[in-house]
């Protein structure tokens, strides 16, 4: 198994929203999630910052990130919930988060 964890910025305007999606996230989503093997994932707020943590229970995790990413249901979530996001300035290239 391998933990993951990963660091955003949320913006103060949209924190709410954010709170509220969370808490009815579709239960496509959390299927897709399931499917892509990964497990207690969690979200955590703190002064303006979100930090996610997922367990990841397979071999191929790029394989079934890029299954994630092709969803359609995933694409349209991440899309509504894009907008409450910030990514760090210190991110990598190429990389959304962290």
């Amino acid at each position: 198994m391998m933990r993951y964890g990963m660091v955003i910025k949320v913006r103060a305007e949209k924190l709410e929203e954010y709170k509220e999606l969370h808490s009815a996230v579709w239960p496509n989503v959390l299927e897709m999630i399931k499917k892509c093997n990964i497990h207690n994932y969690s979200i955590y707020h703190k002064d303006g910052y979100l930090f996610s943590y997922f367990e990841y229970e397979r071999e191929d995790f790029e394989a079934d990130m890029k299954n994630m990413a092709a969803n359609p249901m995933t694409q349209k979530w991440w899309g509504i919930c894009k907008p409450c996001q910030e990514p760090l300035e210190t991110r990598g290239p190429g990389r959304m988060v962290g």
